[in-house]
């Protein structure tokens, strides 16, 4: 019997690489409890990466849902990690040390054990003080190699690279093969170079299905004395995402490694509730071509989880692009043709620009190049002339140090913009700020959070935070959310007016009690406007007032908790009594378990089983309380609350 080999769930990384958003904390909460009752994972991936910043676009608390879906893990013994881009910490630009010293203090005390820290260039200054930044908060700190496929990144060069970030403290190493392009025999060789030298050293792999080389590649690393694989699970496995955990687990037993066995059940309820989280909102963010395995992104190298994003590009840019060509009595181009000569842009781009690893934000840079390249290109225009300050700041040396040498054409463009070339410690470039945001905090009257959790969230994501707290974000998303699903319903040739019955046919309409005038707000700055798509009512809050022709204002109330699907009255409207003002859709409240409820909640009584998801109807006073019924589909059952409300 060989080895021992354990498995991480990245359950975090399964939704970045498919699409936009994260679940939501109620969510985490939900699967975390199967997750552990599939018995086989011995960590899973909970936050970093992009986590916090997608939490706060859709308006939700970031810190909550790092900490909800951690403590069950914890409990359950089972280890947590989180993805970190050392620099640049959580984001996709350079952060101060200040605010990476405090991420560790925040994470370990929400509970979160691992830190795996990557740099896109494998800069070892980038990532060996947050080695030690991770030590003294008491996490373990994974470091990290990006692995991708050139004539620079052989086994030596990581090896080395290896070497000095186990000799600065770090215990484990990850091999991050985050576009699936590291050839299996290559992967092995740099797996057996580190445990010859490092045997204490624990090595986990990261390895993306895009190209179809992941299996081979895990079997490669195991072979070689890798200890942990990471696994994705159903239906989210596979395509530009990761190998499902049950075809790793067959894999390696048959090949005679001691793997934890699988309890099918749980995988089931996991795999639906992913499924329900997809069909809830989640689903509308995600590319479907996510979800296929392409072999090109073997030639240009790029991560699979960009693929999406690039072929928006392209479809945005490819009418444009005939038009020019058509202007030039020249065949227009297919978008197939249009993506094989991106793509063999991006070969022609990356070794001048030094080869830097295709991951986070890095790949973005290259991609963005070799895009105004092709479109200059194709109008007769030279190359280089479009190109962003982030990736200037790359070429220059600001990030850190280039793997491979830069072209000398790029070095002249350089010098002929007067620009300077450094080799400085990058985060010499990036001062201090926390106290900055102390003050900010301070003036606006917002609570450092505990262990300073929020205070850090303001620091390291500012914008986001700031719309979070003011609610734009929320109604951003309920925008974006609404516009999607409109266009989803359109893609399957429903019409406008189609489109409104639905919607419609979910809600309840809210109806003017009388003849008036609409006003939805009195604003004090900028002019009054009706609420955003997915504004939440409470059952006795005023949905809005009438201004009566008779001088009066009249409360409309909604009568029940719901949020706005559509809005047919604007601000000022006058309207007739009887005519629609919105319709809402009732929120389905989630309350505990009747057994949670006896136990913990003495005062509600359920005269049923009760069920999660339900509507409450009026309720009838009683002498010690009030009694009131849910409806859970055909289903009514009453309930007694003798002093508080649950809803």
């Amino acid at each position: 019997m060989k080895k021992e080999i354990k498995f991480s769930l990245v359950y975090r990384d399964m939704w970045q690489s498919s699409g936009k958003y994260q679940p939501r904390a109620d969510q985490l909460a939900r699967i975390a409890p199967v997750i552990i009752e599939m018995g086989c994972f011995a960590r899973v991936e909970t936050n970093g990466g992009a986590f916090e910043q997608v939490n706060l676009l859709y308006g939700e608390n970031p810190n909550k849902a790092v900490r909800t879906f951690t403590k069950p893990f914890n409990e359950a013994g089972i280890q947590t990690h989180m993805l970190d881009r050392g620099l640049n910490a959580l984001r996709m630009y350079p952060v101060p040390a200040d605010v990476r010293k405090l991420m560790y203090k925040v994470k370990k005390a929400q509970g979160v054990d691992i830190t795996r820290i990557f740099c896109g260039l494998n800069e070892v200054r980038n990532i060996i003080p947050s080695i030690k930044y991770a030590l003294e908060a008491g996490m373990i700190p994974q470091a990290t190699l990006c692995i991708t496929f050139s004539p620079v990144h052989t086994v030596e060069y990581y090896s080395a690279v290896a070497d000095k970030l186990i000799e600065a403290g770090a215990p484990e190493i990850c091999l991050k093969d985050m576009a699936g392009i590291g050839r299996p025999a290559m992967l092995g060789r740099l797996t057996k170079s580190i445990k010859e030298k490092h045997p204490e050293v624990i090595i986990q792999y990261h390895g993306h299905s895009g190209p179809g080389l992941s299996m081979a590649s895990i079997l490669e690393v195991c072979e070689n004395g890798a200890d942990i694989i990471d696994v994705a699970m159903e239906p989210m496995s596979w395509g530009k995402v990761h190998p499902d955990v049950i075809s790793v687990q067959a894999m390696l037993k048959d090949a005679g490694f001691q793997v934890p066995e699988i309890n099918m059940k749980a995988y089931m309820k996991a795999r639906s509730l992913t499924q329900e989280f997809i069909d809830d909102f989640l689903g509308y963010f995600m590319d479907p071509t996510n979800k296929h395995m392409s072999s090109l992104l073997l030639g240009c190298g790029l991560p699979g989880g960009m693929m999406g994003s690039m072929m928006a590009d392209l479809k945005g840019v490819h009418s444009g692009i005939n038009l020019i060509l058509k202007g030039q009595n020249k065949p227009p181009m297919s978008l197939d043709d249009l993506l094989v000569m991106l793509f063999d842009e991006v070969a022609y781009v990356w070794p001048k620009l030094g080869y830097p690893p295709l991951v986070t934000p890095f790949s973005q840079y290259v991609k963005n190049v070799s895009l105004m390249n092709v479109m200059q290109l194709i109008k007769g225009e030279e190359r280089w002339t479009m190109i962003d300050n982030h990736t200037w700041d790359m070429i220059l040396g600001k990030s850190g140090r280039l793997p491979g040498e830069l072209a000398p054409e790029i070095v002249e463009l350089a010098k002929s913009k007067g620009y300077e070339f450094t080799d400085t410690d990058p985060q010499l470039n990036y001062p201090d700020e926390l106290d900055t945001y102390k003050k900010e905090m301070d003036e606006n009257g917002w609570e450092y959070g505990p262990d300073n959790e929020e205070l850090f969230e303001l620091a390291m994501h500012d914008r986001q935070y700031r719309d979070y707290k003011s609610g734009v974000a929320k109604k951003r998303f309920e925008d974006d959310l609404q516009h999607a699903k409109d266009a989803a319903m359109a893609k399957n040739g429903f019409s406008e007016e189609e489109i409104k019955k639905v919607k419609r046919a979910k809600a309840d309409p809210i109806v003017a009690p009388s003849k008036g005038q609409v006003l939805w707000e009195v604003a004090v700055e900028g002019p009054s406007t009706e609420p955003f798509i997915g504004r939440k009512y409470q059952h006795d809050e005023v949905f809005c007032y009438l201004s009566t022709p008779w001088g009066e204002y009249e409360k409309v109330i909604t009568g029940f908790t719901g949020r706005i699907v559509e809005v047919c009255a604007k601000q000022g409207a006058i309207l007739n009594k009887g005519d629609v003002i919105a319709y809402i859709v009732g929120i389905q409240p989630t309350l505990p378990s009747s057994s949670a409820i006896s136990l913990q909640s003495p005062n509600v009584l359920l005269t049923d089983t009760f069920v999660p998801s339900c509507r409450t109807n009026k309720s009838v006073p009683l002498a010690s309380g009030e009694l009131f019924t849910v409806t859970v589909g055909a289903k009514t059952i009453a309930c007694v609350r003798f002093t508080s409300s649950l809803f």
